[in-house]
């Protein structure tokens, strides 16, 4: 641990030197706190934070440089087009679609990855880790590991789904509110405002209470509160793009409504659509978590990150930190997808570094 110590500190002096030699004076302050900091914790007998903080810098350390792998090896399995793009990716980006690559992978080959069964019974009730079950076993003795993966699944399955369907029709009915006008714009622009104006928690609790908590239902009231933050934004870009001359163009031309949005205007509109798509799967993922944490969201014995985190939630007060493996499952995910979206606003927003 001196070594970590002696390395940590070393670190810190150079990146207060190198924020010096570049005059950024933002990073210098934070540098300095940061050394500062840690020798008065160190003085004053907190070790055990200064510790804490080695391990975080250890985890950040790899996982930039996970990040930095990831994008060199991906550069040589694009097309050269994007082989740009991919040299300038951010780290953070990397970072996540590293993550976000690995969640759907687990997703996909979940029976291949897992060593048991998502519901299978393998040992005693909260057993540790050992070589056998890597995260140790939820309160029935069912092996988390398995769980965590199959959870991939279904978590992010369904969350999928649900803002596949909220994105769908959000997009299509703000295109062509934005398009006709009227009174078709009025009437959806008036029913998203009601559905926006219910808290979603207690929009989704209701309707669940009401008809059951079944898969299908599930993704119909994840959309149904969703879909109009995106008929929001689609309208929003749909009538900037509709006043342009080359709708004109098309109208003169004879075209249809259908025709002018999926040849004219949501070719222009993409870009932004799809942050938003980010965005909303990231609200969409919440939602069922949050759902499942109170037990409406997926039933047992289906493996879902926010069940486990209250089915484990006893072990808290033992100082176990199983409840907070699906719980940092679900902020890794989340966060990941936060870094590409805000890349993807940092890239077509057309300002520079």
């Amino acid at each position: 641990m001196t070594i970590d110590v002696f390395v940590y500190f070393a670190a810190l002096a150079f990146m207060l030197v190198l924020s010096v030699v570049k005059e950024r004076r933002d990073l210098k302050i934070i540098w300095l706190f940061l050394l500062v900091g840690s020798i008065l914790l160190l003085i004053f007998d907190k070790a055990y934070v200064v510790f804490t903080m080695i391990t975080a810098a250890k985890v950040l350390a790899a996982s930039m440089g996970a990040a930095f792998l990831f994008r060199l090896t991906l550069r040589h399995f694009v097309p050269a087009d994007f082989v740009k793009e991919v040299v300038t990716l951010p780290l953070t980006a990397a970072f996540g679609l590293l993550v976000i690559l690995i969640t759907a992978l687990t997703g996909i080959f979940a029976p291949w990855i897992a060593p048991f069964g998502e519901a299978e019974i393998v040992t005693s009730s909260f057993a540790p880790a050992d070589q056998i079950h890597l995260m140790g076993s939820d309160q029935l003795g069912r092996d988390m590991f398995s769980r965590i993966v199959y959870g991939a699944r279904n978590s992010v399955g369904l969350a999928f789904a649900a803002t596949c369907l909220a994105f769908f029709v959000g997009a299509s009915a703000g295109l062509m509110a934005a398009v006709k006008g009227g009174w078709f714009d009025q009437i959806a622009g008036r029913l998203a405002d009601v559905i926006m104006s219910v808290p979603s928690l207690i929009f989704a609790l209701l309707i669940l209470s009401i008809f059951g908590t079944s898969i299908f239902v599930i993704i119909l009231v994840a959309a149904a509160i969703y879909s109009p933050r995106v008929f929001r934004l689609a309208r929003a870009v749909g009538r900037n793009t509709v006043v342009m001359e080359f709708i004109e163009a098309a109208r003169l031309r004879g075209e249809g409504d259908w025709y002018l949005i999926r040849r004219e205007i949501l070719p222009n509109t993409t870009a932004p659509l799809i942050a938003e798509l980010g965005l909303v799967f990231c609200y969409v993922f919440l939602l069922i978590a949050g759902l499942s944490f109170l037990g409406l969201g997926l039933q047992p014995p289906t493996a879902d990150w926010g069940s486990m985190v209250r089915e484990n939630a006893a072990l808290i007060s033992f100082g176990d930190v199983t409840p907070l493996i699906p719980a940092s499952a679900i902020a890794l995910l989340t966060i990941s997808i936060n870094f590409v979206v805000d890349w993807m606003l940092h890239r077509t927003s057309g300002l520079k570094e």
